[in-house]
């Protein structure tokens, strides 16, 4: 629903429909969204991207390694692109349900208020919902730590390293993702007088504001490609397993930790963290501390072979 004009040419959020159309019956249409094809981009990029890291085996070993070995083959990331797909899903909308709206999810599901239908709306809302956005970071990179957890395990992979490599692409996806909360007009940020502020349709109150998607797309996206990939290429990092996963989790924390306090503030958090914290700066503080343990461990460590593959 808008609300107000819009500071810039409003981008529609469905980029094509196809339909309606009747199949057996049924009214069918299909809509392709900025936002899932945010997804599609960020997949498919970050599967090629992995897929040059396994064909350059010297770059994850120490110069003068004889026989260098990538530690997982093409084949492999072909199978990863779909058990990371499935985790960033459900990760993603999952973690959404549980940090950001477990409140409606709660709703008439208390003090005795209990029934089938209300239960049944909630589920349904909770898988249909993607559609229309409502993801999680957070959540989403939980589902494919997971995936690739499982995944390194029945493989007998090594999960440092596959980490490693998810961590030189994923902000390929951070960045196209932040552009599609933009065109949606969604996850602005604080009201201010900077002369870059802008309104954004779907606003009550109709105020300029931060276009901290942009922010995002820029910090979490382009900057922390930029620092991952240096390290990489330059600094030599999947050398030692570890660095580039911790390097990802302690700067993305910083971006997001920082970028938080220019994002509207979250309504559901309790009134006396409201203005103060985020849930946005909750998770954020586990990353940081996570990453920068890993940081330490791998730079204190000698450059280790490759697992098995």
């Amino acid at each position: 629903m808008q609300y107000c004009p819009a500071s810039f040419d409003l981008i529609d959020p469905i980029l094509f429909t196809i339909g309606p159309f009747d199949l057996f019956g049924l009214d069918l249409r299909f809509d392709l969204r900025w936002y899932a094809l945010a997804y599609i981009a960020g997949l498919l990029l970050g599967w090629r991207y992995m897929t040059l890291l396994s064909r350059r085996p010297a770059i994850w070993h120490a110069p003068g390694t004889k026989k260098p070995k990538a530690p997982f083959t093409e084949l492999q990331v072909d199978d990863l692109l779909v058990w990371a797909t499935l985790g960033v899903i459900a990760g993603g909308r999952l973690g959404y349900v549980v940090f950001y709206a477990w409140d409606y999810m709660a709703t008439g599901l208390r003090g005795g208020m209990i029934t089938p239908d209300s239960v049944v709306e909630r589920l349904l809302w909770t898988v249909t919902g993607i559609t229309e956005g409502g993801m999680a970071f957070h959540g989403g990179l939980m589902g494919v730590a997971l995936a690739l957890f499982f995944y390194a395990r029945r493989n007998q992979l090594d999960l440092l390293r596959i980490g490693d490599a998810a961590a030189v692409v994923t902000p390929i996806g951070l960045f196209f993702g932040r552009v599609a909360n933009f065109i949606n007009g969604e996850l602005w940020g604080r009201p201010t007088d900077l002369p870059w502020a802008m309104t954004f349709a779907s606003d009550r109150l109709c105020l300029p504001r931060h276009p901290s998607q942009l922010y995002e797309a820029a910090l979490e996206g382009l900057a922390l490609f930029a620092i991952i990939n240096l390290a990489t290429w330059k600094f030599r990092a999947l050398e030692k397993p570890g660095l580039n996963s911790g390097l990802f989790l302690m700067c993305y924390g910083l971006f997001r930790a920082v970028l938080e306090t220019v994002r509207e503030p979250d309504l559901h958090m309790p009134e006396a963290l409201r203005g103060y914290v985020t849930m946005g700066m909750l998770l954020s503080i586990p990353m940081i501390i996570a990453g920068a343990w890993l940081v330490h461990k791998a730079l204190s460590r000698t450059a280790m072979p490759a697992s098995k593959a």
